[in-house]
């Protein structure tokens, strides 16, 4: 199980990491679709190779064709948006706001799976990529869905502990050389 092999790789002094891998992947109340996209979307945006070396195999085990499709494109389509609209918040001249986007984001409105699925995902990677914009966006398509505030958690837990074990394992690998 590639699960196992990342959870090895872990270094003795980020223990909790390996605990906390294991936990919100393993013992997880999501539904299965909705926590393996996420951990294929994080684990792209994570932006680490040995993470998403270790955990797409599983992923794409565990989810239709379609979701499998659809959490990348989560992940590809908030890269973009992530950057765009949080330099959009950041920039202290609100005119930017009123601005057309003009960015091609059709994926959201037809991702190929549910749309709560979709909006998990987004929220995830968001989680990773700092856009508190999109993060207030996504969340509330969530809430109005009828999604708990539970599970929307439960994906930020994903999405923080893929986040912490990418980065981890990079810098001991860099270290390493």
């Amino acid at each position: 199980m590639a699960l196992d092999e990342l959870k090895s790789a872990i270094p003795d002094f980020a223990k909790d990491l390996k605990l906390n891998l294991g936990s919100v992947i393993g013992n997880s109340d999501l539904p299965k679709q909705q926590l393996w996209g996420t951990v294929l979307a994080c684990a792209i945006a994570s932006r680490s190779p040995k993470v998403l070396r270790e955990l797409e195999p599983e992923a794409k085990a565990n989810l239709s064709p379609e979701a499998y499709t659809a959490a990348k494109s989560a992940a590809a389509i908030m890269a973009m948006n992530n950057v765009f609209y949080r330099t959009r918040h950041l920039l202290s001249d609100p005119e930017y706001g009123t601005l057309r986007a003009g960015l091609r984001m059709n994926v959201i409105g037809n991702p190929g799976v549910e749309k709560i699925d979709f909006e998990l995902w987004s929220l995830a990677v968001s989680a990773i990529n700092g856009c508190g914009q999109c993060l207030d966006s996504h969340e509330q398509v969530l809430r109005k869905a009828g999604v708990d505030r539970e599970t929307i958690q439960e994906a930020v837990k994903v999405a923080s502990v893929i986040q912490a074990v990418g980065v981890t394992l990079d810098a001991e690998a860099v270290l390493a050389e």
